[in-house]
């Protein structure tokens, strides 16, 4: 669950940055500071494993991406900042961001190559407003990871199934694609990519 903490008002954006504190994991939505909960083992494991085989990956093609721990992403004429399970920065046009180098926050999608979020019980949240989020700033692929199968019927079916989608953006739109069981995972960033739905769920278990 997540804690929206007690303010007087709701805060902007900049305001959040300068107050937010270096423990703990926080969001800002829509001008409400949200406590992020302490996420389940399992979450932290699918977290880690993404993490670690993306990492391979765009170290073996020499890509200049890297992974953050804490960056924030920000939506553009919104007091929101997301702080993603997964983040793949494109170092290059880091230069090009106004709030990095203090706020280590970013905004444009040319200095996001893929985001992902593991679902947890806010699920609501990576399923609508961080898809709307995401795609408005121009994030090329979003991966949502629901290994409890925690979302709602109408995504991921009746009975519920553990479920990957990925968004590619196709001419500033999302187009998704689901992956269950032994699906092979297409990343379109990542086309060589031998993770099944299972592979990656099972770092869970």
């Amino acid at each position: 669950m997540v804690q929206a903490l007690p303010k007087s008002k709701l805060v902007t954006f900049e305001e959040f940055a300068q107050w937010k504190p270096e423990e703990g994991r926080y969001e800002l939505h829509d001008g409400i500071i949200i406590e992020m909960s302490q996420p389940l083992g399992g979450h932290e494991e699918v977290k880690g494993f993404l993490t670690t085989e993306l990492a391979f990956e765009y170290r073996r093609l020499n890509l200049p991406y890297f992974i953050p721990n804490q960056a924030l992403v920000k939506p553009p004429d919104s007091e929101s900042g997301y702080l993603p399970d997964v983040l793949l920065l494109n170092r290059p046009n880091l230069v090009n961001e106004p709030l990095w180098k203090k706020e280590s926050t970013v905004t444009q999608g040319a200095s996001v190559t893929l985001v992902i979020e593991v679902v947890s019980t806010n699920w609501r949240v990576d399923y609508l407003t961080k898809v709307k989020d995401y795609e408005e700033i121009g994030i090329p692929e979003y991966w949502i990871a629901d290994y409890l199968a925690l979302g709602g019927r109408r995504f991921i079916g009746s009975p519920k199934q553990p479920t990957i989608f990925i968004h590619e953006l196709i001419d500033g739109e999302y187009q998704v694609s689901q992956f269950r069981g032994d699906d092979r995972i297409v990343s379109p960033t990542f086309p060589e990519l031998t993770l099944t739905a299972n592979l990656i769920f099972q770092a869970g278990v």
